[in-house]
């Protein structure tokens, strides 16, 4: 762990979220800040959703230098900022807010950071075949605008609640018309859409406690098919486990987590951290 001093200059930034215990992010960021030799501290705050908008309001008035944003507040804390990076006008949804001046600029690196990722971890680049998103929430937000600006062609989303699904289908098609995108209820996947599906990513938090996704049949995917799971604690989840058994190559999100903190850094420091850092750092916790 990093030795933080703390004094009256020191930077405050930090996570909200519900629930943050498990956040892996205090440790990879303060480890980069003292790396660098920055004055910043890092800390979680656990936000209940009524209770959002006194929270910004709150860290807006104690001057805080920025905060990531995770589950459940991606999306509802966008009226609350004053301004929007084109990475989050793009997503519809904020996982890291700059506080300059008194003014919060929200962005998402989270589209970005999974980009990264896929490339680095499971030699993915989208292209004309399938790809799958379970959920509808924030993160699959940041990863369909993303996955469209990097050449993806067909993406379906499958969601428990069909009406989210068919929302942000809509949304993302207005931005990215070239790109068809498909919505689908929890038990509408076609066993011949699955047989073409190229990239399998769960944004939900499925898997977190030992959840299995059960409304994709894994059987139905093609050998070269590759899985990302964005959950990572457990490192290794059902949907890898099972994936993994049938020859799939899979990922965790801990390559996700690390580039798109390595993004919000850049952001709120205007410096890179050492490279590699923050992934190693994860690595380490996770995987001893």
């Amino acid at each position: 762990m990093p030795m933080v001093t703390v004094n009256g200059s020191t930077r405050i930034v930090g996570i909200i979220g519900n629930p943050v215990r498990h956040s892996l992010s205090p440790v990879m960021q303060n480890a980069a800040f003292e790396a660098c030799g920055l004055d910043y501290l890092y800390v979680p705050f656990a936000v209940e959703p009524a209770r959002l908008a006194e929270a910004v309001s709150g860290l807006r008035a104690l001057g805080v230098g920025g905060f990531n944003v995770t589950i459940p507040h991606k999306v509802a804390i966008i009226p609350y900022l004053d301004e929007l990076d084109v990475t989050a006008e793009d997503a519809g949804a904020v996982n890291t807010v700059l506080v300059r001046d008194g003014r919060m600029i929200g962005h998402n690196t989270d589209g970005d950071g999974l980009l990264d990722s896929l490339k680095e971890d499971l030699d993915f680049v989208p292209g004309t075949d399938p790809i799958l998103i379970a959920g509808a929430g924030g993160a699959a937000r940041g990863a369909l605008a993303a996955l469209c600006r990097a050449g993806a062609r067909m993406i379906v989303v499958v969601n428990r609640s069909y009406d989210s699904a068919a929302l942000l289908k809509e949304e993302v098609n207005r931005r990215y018309p070239q790109v068809t995108i498909e919505a689908v209820p929890r038990d509408g996947l076609e066993k011949k859409l699955l047989q073409r599906t190229s990239l399998l990513v769960n944004t939900t938090s499925l898997g977190m406690h030992g959840e299995r996704i059960d409304c994709i049949d894994l059987s139905a995917l093609p050998a070269s098919a590759k899985v990302y799971d964005m959950v990572y604690s457990p490192p290794f989840t059902p949907l890898m486990a099972e994936a993994a058994v049938r020859g799939i190559m899979v990922s965790n999100g801990l390559g996700m987590l690390a580039a798109q903190g390595e993004k919000a850094f850049r952001i709120w420091t205007g410096q890179s951290p050492p490279k590699g850092m923050m992934k190693r750092v994860l690595q380490a916790l996770c995987c001893p």
